[in-house]
């Protein structure tokens, strides 16, 4: 089974698969599956094959990644192919790759495409993008996401075994809960976003979407480290996976403060979920969700709005109309945001995070639900903010207190639906998250996205 990446790398350094094989099986997947909306653009399948061919002169043993085929969402820089974030009125072509991307390439990976998004990266449901809508492959008429849409749905369909995707309110965690995959957001700075269009400048990060936790951390660990082309970049010690942790304590809302917005199904699979938890040994501690869900309201409510608007602000005062409606109608808020109100949230916002730090002096990490409940794409036409915002329920207070999270594939509900928990913990303990997360998912015994494929064996921690 050579689905995860790194099942992939093992094959290509035995000879038992080639480099150019994997990448011409990406794009014949691609072209199989035939859902246009999943990618803005592809390379030339030719000249993707010919970087793989080339990998032959280089020591296998030194690249992690070595021929594993990778997709990018179209908010980060790819050189030589545009950059649209969805929005052809403000495309270009960049001449150099982001800097995560420039570090998957010097791992040994190939850049297949550019994929679709949420314009802007502003929305959690998948729906906002003129190239399209991509179909869910868990359940055809189930929101895909986003705003990491396109990254997440390649993943989930097997189309390749890793991708980039951002992650300010969710973007990379809500899209992997809705496919069955693993949304891996850093902590802040661990990444660098030079190259990357902004969302909120100051909370953004590059996020992994994967199979498996191990491919995906393998990936955090080959774009992680400091970049001086990013005033936001952090100098952080990323840690090594390690086996399941004994004496873990487990942050859960106090059941009054659970919301799952009328949807059973998701809290008894929440439920569900806690217990699998606590058979692997954890103590399952409840916390007050108070000053969280009012950390999250700062991030549409607040300030943050106006950096949004300030990554928009060439196209929405030029020509406000090439947006997407919805899109257009978030992000002019951001212009009515007063230096005044500005400053009374940032100083709320650090109240928070001290009520927030206290939370973690009892708790190792919490576990959540990553969304409280599921959409059908008609739904979310026909009320497109009110149900993006029950999405982020769980997701937009994260980056705003600093915190990593690990998304996770939990249960297949009876009607088809995948649901999903998400790990949190305080920044730089993204290598604590993972190692909790891979014991999880493997306990599960779900198969891998929408492939059918079985997990792999989970190797011992290191």
């Amino acid at each position: 089974m050579t689905e995860t990446a790194a099942a992939i790398v093992a094959a290509h350094r035995a000879g038992t698969l080639s480099p150019t094989q994997t990448v011409a099986r990406s794009f014949a997947r691609i072209r199989e599956h035939n859902d246009p909306a999943i990618f803005i653009s592809l390379r030339d399948e030719e000249e993707a094959i010919a970087e793989a061919k080339a990998l032959s002169t280089k020591d296998a043993a030194k690249l992690p990644l070595f021929g594993v085929p990778v997709a990018v969402k179209d908010n980060i820089d790819v050189a030589g192919l545009p950059t649209t974030a969805a929005c052809p009125a403000f495309a270009y072509t960049p001449s150099r790759d982001a800097t995560a991307v420039a570090r998957l390439r010097a791992n040994g990976a190939i850049v297949i495409g550019k994929t679709n998004l949420d314009q802007f990266a502003t929305g959690l449901v998948g729906v906002r993008s003129p190239y399209g809508i991509p179909k869910n492959p868990m359940r055809g008429d189930l929101i895909p996401g986003g705003s990491s849409t396109g990254s997440a749905i390649a993943v989930a369909a097997g189309l390749v075994p890793l991708a980039l995707g951002t992650d300010t309110a969710g973007s990379g965690r809500v899209p992997a809960a809705l496919g069955n995959i693993v949304g891996l957001k850093p902590s802040l700075g661990l990444v660098s976003t030079a190259g990357v269009v902004p969302a909120c400048r100051s909370i953004d990060c590059v996020s992994v979407l994967a199979l498996t936790v191990d491919d995906a951390f393998a990936a955090l660990a080959a774009i992680a480290g400091p970049d001086a082309a990013d005033a936001h970049s952090r100098r952080r010690s990323l840690g090594a996976l390690k086996d399941m942790p004994r004496g873990l304590r487990l942050g859960v809302p106090k059941p009054d403060q659970r919301q799952f917005f009328g949807d059973d199904a998701s809290a008894a699979a929440y439920d569900d979920a806690l217990g699998r938890l606590a058979r692997l040994g954890a103590a399952v501690v409840e916390f007050d969700m108070a000053p969280f869900f009012e950390a999250a309201r700062l991030l549409y409510d607040g300030p943050w709005v106006a950096e949004r608007y300030l990554a928009a602000r060439a196209v929405i005062e030029t020509a406000p109309e090439a947006m997407h409606p919805v899109t257009r109608q978030i992000i002019l808020g951001g212009a009515k945001v007063g230096a005044a109100e500005a400053f009374a949230a940032f100083y709320r916002l650090e109240e928070l995070r001290r009520v927030c730090e206290a939370t973690f002096r009892s708790i190792d990490a919490m576990a959540m639900p990553t969304v409280p409940t599921v959409y059908t794409v008609e739904q979310v036409l026909a009320d497109p903010v009110a149900l993006n915002s029950a999405l982020g329920t769980y997701t937009n207070f994260v980056n705003l207190l600093d915190l990593c999270a690990l998304a996770l594939p939990a249960a297949m509900r009876a009607d088809g639906t995948p649901f999903g928990i998400t790990l949190v913990a305080p920044a730089g303990e993204d290598a604590a998250l993972a190692s909790i997360g891979r014991a999880f998912h493997a306990a599960t015994a779900l198969p891998l996205g929408a492939t059918g494929a079985p997990q792999p064996a989970l190797a011992a921690g290191t």
